[in-house]
Parts: C-alpha cells; sequence; structure tokens
C-alpha cells in the first residue's frame, strides 16, 4: 500500500499469469482494503510484438497479431473489465473504484529494453539514433508496455458521469502511471488515452482508458519537435496567449484553458493547455489536479450536449518525451471527434487517409460557439 496524494491509496497486485494489476482507492473509498486472489489458472502471454520500418516513411509500425483475439463488445454479464464474479472471472479480481493492469495482448511489452553499456543503463539516445537509420527489412521487438484503465467498476457510463472523488483518483493514477512508465528503460514517451465511441472502434463499452509506453518519439511528437526547432521553444506559451484572444476560447479557468484550435481537422476538436509549463501529468500541482477533476468532465459533457446523442471522441493527453524537449513541450489534452451533424461523421477518405492533408468541414470558430452553448446547457442541467 502507499499513500497519494489527496487520500487516494496505491495497492499493487498481480494477476495469475503475472501481469500487474494497481488499484486506486478514492480519497473517500467504502471499499475493503483487502482484494481478493486472481482465480483464474495461469497462462502464457503471447509473443512480445515485432516493429517493421516503413521506409518511406522512417516510421515503425508495431505488428500485434495477438490483438486480433481481444473481446469485441460482449454482453455486460461478460464485461472483461467488471469486478469478478463466480460466473464471471475477469480481469479486475475484486471490487474497486479505479483499476489500472497490464494489457493481456498489448502492442508494446510486456519486455523492456536490456540494460547495457558500462555504466549498467540503457542509452537512449544511442537507440534513438539507431532507430531514426532509414533500411530495408528492418525489424525490432515492439519493447514498452500498455496498460488498461478502468475508470469505474460500472458497466456502463464515461468519465463525464464519474463522481469528482473519483475523476481525482483516475487523474492520480495518470500522473503515477505516467512517473512509473517513464521509469522504465527503453521507454521514450508515455501517452494516456481513451476511445469512446463503436464509431471509433471501442471493443468494450465499459468506461475505460488507456496508457502506452512507446519505444520511441511517436510520428506527432517528432513533427511537434521540428515546429518548435523552426518556431522556438515559446511556441505553446504563444500558442495559449494567441488561443485566448480568439474568439474560440470555451473555457477559461484558474489554471487551464479550452479552446479550438485555429487549424481545427475535425468537426468537432477542443484543445486544454495548462497555464504554466509542465511537461506530463507527474508534474501537476495538487491545485492543478483538483481544477482539471472538474474542468475536464464538464468539457466532456459539453461534447456530448452538442447533439441529442452521445459523441464518440478520442482523448489524447499528449506528453513531453521522456528524455527529451522537457523544458519546451507541455502537457496538452487534444479532444476530436468525426461527428459533423447529429446523423453524420467524417470519414477520412482520399486527401486525409493518403496525404495527410485535411481538409476541415466545419469552421472552428462555429465550433467553439457550439462548444460554449453545449457547456452552458450541461451546466445547466446539473
Amino acid at each position: 500500500m502507499k499513500q497519494l496524494s489527496h487520500g487516494i491509496v496505491k495497492r499493487v497486485h498481480h494477476l495469475s499469469d503475472g501481469r500487474e494489476l494497481i488499484y486506486f482507492d478514492d480519497a473517500d473509498t467504502t471499499l475493503d482494503p483487502e482484494r481478493a486472489p486472481d482465480e483464474r489458472p495461469p497462462a502464457e502471454r503471447p509473443a512480445v510484438a515485432s516493429m517493421r520500418q516503413d521506409p518511406l516513411t522512417g516510421e515503425w509500425v508495431s505488428i500485434a497479431s495477438a490483438r486480433q483475439n481481444r473481446v469485441m463488445l460482449p454482453p455486460k454479464h461478460l464485461d472483461p473489465l467488471a469486478p469478478s464474479t463466480p460466473e464471471n472471472l475477469t480481469e479486475v479480481p475484486s471490487n474497486y473504484d479505479v483499476a489500472v493492469f497490464e494489457n493481456k495482448s498489448p502492442s508494446f511489452g510486456p519486455d523492456l529494453a536490456a540494460v547495457t553499456g558500462a555504466s549498467g543503463t540503457y542509452d537512449d539516445a544511442e537507440a534513438l539514433s539507431e532507430l531514426a537509420r532509414i533500411g530495408l527489412g528492418r525489424t525490432r521487438p515492439s519493447i514498452g508496455r500498455c496498460e488498461v484503465v478502468c475508470f469505474s467498476p460500472d458497466t456502463d457510463g464515461s468519465f463525464a458521469t464519474l463522481s469528482e472523488s473519483r475523476a481525482r483518483t483516475v487523474i492520480e493514477a495518470w500522473a503515477d502511471r505516467t512517473a512509473a512508465l517513464s521509469a522504465m528503460p527503453g521507454v521514450e514517451q508515455v501517452f494516456p488515452f481513451e476511445n469512446r465511441g463503436e464509431a471509433i472502434g471501442v471493443t468494450l463499452h465499459h468506461p475505460h482508458g488507456q496508457i502506452y509506453a512507446y519505444p520511441y518519439i511517436t510520428p506527432r511528437t517528432q513533427k511537434l519537435i521540428a515546429s518548435i526547432e523552426s518556431y522556438g521553444p515559446t511556441l505553446f506559451a504563444d500558442i495559449l496567449a494567441f488561443e485566448q484572444e480568439s474568439d474560440r476560447v470555451v473555457y477559461r479557468g484558474e489554471h487551464f484553458t479550452a479552446f479550438v484550435p485555429f487549424a481545427a481537422r475535425w468537426p468537432l476538436e477542443l484543445h486544454l493547455l495548462p497555464h504554466r509549463h509542465v511537461p506530463d501529468f507527474a508534474g501537476l500541482t495538487e491545485e492543478e489536479r483538483d481544477e482539471l477533476a472538474v474542468l475536464y468532465r464538464r468539457l466532456l459533457r459539453a461534447i456530448d450536449a452538442v447533439y441529442d446523442t452521445p459523441t464518440p471522441y478520442i482523448s489524447a493527453w499528449h506528453q513531453a518525451p521522456v528524455h527529451a524537449h522537457r523544458d519546451d513541450i507541455r502537457l496538452m489534452l487534444q479532444i476530436t471527434s468525426p461527428r459533423r451533424a447529429a446523423d453524420k461523421l467524417k470519414f477520412l477518405a482520399g486527401s486525409e487517409a493518403a496525404m495527410g492533408a485535411f481538409i476541415g468541414d466545419v469552421l472552428p470558430e462555429t465550433s467553439a460557439a457550439l462548444l460554449r452553448e453545449a457547456l452552458e446547457r450541461s451546466d445547466a442541467q446539473l
């Protein structure tokens, strides 16, 4: 057991196949501190996936064929993320507030980088340099780690429907896991995210997210680094000031500002930036985490209130790489949805999918006005 900030408690356990399972108990939890063991028989984990390099772009693609076996939209009584029952032995043996566990069929890991060098430490700079080299038929093991973050034991709902206390526990879990995964050898970037809705490709309706710990700096972040090297280290601070002066601001709090970006790609796209520089969740103060527990739920409720039915989205928490650009890449939330009308979705067709050249369907200022109105409606219903 480990006492975290805000009265939240962390309890580390293991599943029958050796995977790590971590319970994060709410500050106001009513749960018994004792947790049941995993009653499932031990099983072998799939082999570590293999990365292959695309020589046209230099990007690495993880070929994780074991993911083909994952559960697809099971009925509620067979929910694999619900607490175990005698009829349904799941990934989480006990009742819980928030639970985090290693993915059974991960895209990266569970193996980590081998410890090398005379100093006994992994040489990240040398590894990244080797990954950047272009060649034909290049492969590497998909080292790293993938974790599932269960927001609640309930089989339905969303982050937006969590209590403030539960939301604060999830944020504490993100901060704890960001720090822990960043310390693992060979991990270069940590990415918490949530896919919500079948239109996004969700295979489980249970309210949950994931965390990927990559063995490289992701392509999106590499493009960001190139922009910073061209513009200068004040890019994030200047973007925040620029957007705060615009009519695209959806909400401005004490520590964070939410806005629709000037060059939004998606019909619904909402960004959130902290007012001070902080590279990742682990760097947030108590006060910032407290505000986020309230504000983030409000933003998600607003996105759902734009139309009469819940909106599919990807909620992506961009963080600075573990060993690079810590002083100029800021923690940033980017929520995107392909929903361009109540009954219409934006699909990535020729220009976007083939060339990466986006065409926006909705004026960003119009989208911001819709989200401000939706925020007012959702707040009024509380």
